[in-house]
């Protein structure tokens, strides 16, 4: 069974899922005791007010966010490359994952490290303003067409 969570604010409302649409329930009040995967993408501040919360609750949490990337007692998997990690994931029930351009660089990069060892590599990223939300795009959408008409351009 699946079930989509969300704040108090979005309760009731519908999300599709494959061939079906989901009512949201709401987060703050979900047992969590009888599931089993909690997978969370709902930004670092969120992730780290209830995943630890989730995971006491007996469900494994795998977050993607950047909130347990750097705990150490939390596994950062990427299955190609480091799946043997995840036997650490029962200290707190968490796991994290990197974000999306170093998942998919890192599956790429593994059977060439297993092969040359590499020392260093130096990655540019250039990632949609869609990630930051609204926000993010009419802040472009506003700066883009402050330059069109010779606004001054607001951050």
């Amino acid at each position: 069974e699946v079930v989509a969570l969300a704040s108090s604010r979005s309760v009731g409302t519908e999300v599709s899922y494959g061939d079906k649409t989901l009512k949201v329930t709401n987060l703050d009040t979900y047992d969590f005791s009888d599931t089993d995967i909690c997978l969370m993408s709902a930004g670092g501040a969120v992730s780290q007010k209830y995943s630890p919360k989730i995971g006491r609750e007996g469900c494994v949490v795998i977050d993607n966010s950047s909130a347990w990337r750097y705990d150490a007692d939390v596994p950062l998997i990427v299955p190609e490359v480091n799946a043997d990690a995840i036997a650490q994931f029962s200290k707190k029930n968490i796991i994290a994952n990197p974000n999306c351009s170093t998942a998919q660089l890192v599956v790429a990069l593994k059977p060439l490290h297993d092969h040359a060892k590499i020392k260093r590599i130096v990655v540019s990223t250039y990632q949609s303003v869609s990630g930051a939300g609204k926000d993010g795009v009419d802040e472009l959408f506003n700066q883009t067409r402050a330059v069109f008409v010779a606004d001054p351009i607001e951050s």
